[in-house]
């Protein structure tokens, strides 16, 4: 019997390092956000709130995490990774928990991905600049589709 190929995943400690660093980015803009983030499987590794945030944005970050983590690019990049077949666009984009603007970002290590992570609650800009602070805080630089 063969045995079970894992996939790698973000461990707990560089999670909550993410989303602290997403929210004190957000802090010091003056804007409220969720923030999460996920494993390679998107199982939620960390999630914080920033009180006032909106409440609908809280399912909406971590369905940018999801998102990120599944296909392991943005979300902001999805429609354009989908190119012209409409049949995918209104396929997937009718799919729960498919996030298809800025915000999620995947966590890269080793040529590879390891989760995301996704902000929502401020503009799409701002989310994804928070995402950003977040990878960055983790010593992770974003990194396009993989081929």
């Amino acid at each position: 019997m063969q045995a079970a190929t894992l996939l790698p995943g973000i461990n707990w400690e560089a999670a909550v390092i993410a989303a602290r660093a997403a929210v004190l980015h957000a802090e010091a803009n003056g804007w409220r956000i969720n923030v999460a983030v996920v494993d390679r499987s998107g199982n939620l590794m960390s999630f914080l709130r920033m009180p006032g945030a909106f409440l609908h944005s809280i399912d909406i970050a971590i369905d940018k995490a999801y998102t990120a983590a599944s296909f392991g690019f943005s979300t902001k990049d999805w429609m354009s990774h989908i190119g012209h077949d409409d049949g995918m666009k209104f396929g997937f984009s009718a799919r729960p928990r498919l996030v298809v603007f800025g915000g999620g970002l995947p966590i890269p290590a080793g040529g590879d991905w390891i989760g995301g992570i996704g902000v929502s609650g401020a503009s799409e800009a701002e989310d994804e600049a928070c995402a950003r602070a977040g990878l960055a805080a983790i010593q992770c630089e974003p990194r396009e589709r993989p081929d």
